[in-house]
């Protein structure tokens, strides 16, 4: 059986990616994030180890110890834990983190990819096992954006994609033409509610790759609860970027969007 690494860190990518890679009889040898990986990750995992975020060398030494020689990424770090006490007081990590020439997150998980490869681990690209989930160009729900949003969209886009260069975010809020609100480090959900309270009501939400995305790692991801928050923020709809953005549970967020009257398109 095809042995797979996953360094696992929050939410569902992970769960979604092992539970995939299960399905395609692939072996799965988890290193979860302590304080980041559900515990949920461990009826898909054949073996599973708990290690502290900076502790990469165990890490590694889990994957040799079981002859794991490809890894995938899947799940974000929390960005709050770049400014907590934790890299104050753990050398490892302050170690890290002081060598990068900044805090970005292409920087971060460029230095991590390094880390491993330096380490004889092949990494992957974060989409393994994950094909169908990565839609193509269309309108993927029954409600479709009319002339007048499709305009906000097409400049939507051409934004953030400027913003992803720069690696201050993927996604940016738009309305009648106005960007509203452009990702930092908050992350997507934030940004959406945070545009909803700009607008009141209408907004729009464009999600981009970067140029050049590295598929390897930190890759555009919606779920379910996306699609919640753009209703919590009472947005009209969201755009992704075809075949670059991941949507788990994908029939559940494409159902859940005909419920609440929001539309989702690939561009």
């Amino acid at each position: 059986m095809k042995k797979i690494g996953v360094i696992a860190g929050n939410r569902r990518f992970p769960i979604v990616l092992c539970e995939e890679a299960k399905k395609k009889k692939a072996q799965v040898f988890v290193a979860a994030i302590k304080k980041e990986t559900s515990p949920s990750i461990k009826k898909f995992a054949d073996r599973l180890l708990w290690f502290d975020l900076g502790d990469f060398q165990r890490m590694v030494d889990f994957f040799v110890s079981y002859s794991v020689k490809e890894v995938i990424l899947a799940g974000q770090i929390s960005p709050w834990r770049l400014f907590s006490k934790e890299v104050q007081t753990n050398p490892q990590l302050r170690q890290f983190l002081s060598n990068l020439k900044d805090w970005r997150a292409n920087s971060i998980f460029q230095a991590i990819v390094n880390f491993l490869e330096s380490k004889n681990l092949t990494v992957l690209p974060s989409t393994s096992f994950l094909e169908d989930y990565l839609p193509s160009k269309g309108v993927l729900t029954k409600n479709q954006p009319d002339e007048k949003l499709w305009q906000d969209i097409n400049f939507g886009f051409e934004v953030a994609k400027k913003i992803a260069t720069l690696d201050i975010g993927l996604s940016v809020g738009v309305k009648d033409k106005a960007i509203v609100a452009v990702e930092a480090l908050e992350g997507t959900d934030n940004l959406i509610l945070r545009a909803g309270k700009i607008t009141r009501k209408g907004v729009i939400i464009v999600k981009v790759a970067r140029p050049h995305q590295d598929m390897r790692f930190d890759i555009p991801v919606i779920g379910l609860k996306t699609i919640l928050t753009l209703k919590k923020a009472k947005a009209s709809g969201l755009a992704i970027e075809a075949e670059k953005t991941l949507i788990l549970d994908l029939s559940q967020c494409i159902y859940l969007c005909n419920r609440l009257g929001i539309w989702l398109v690939a561009v």
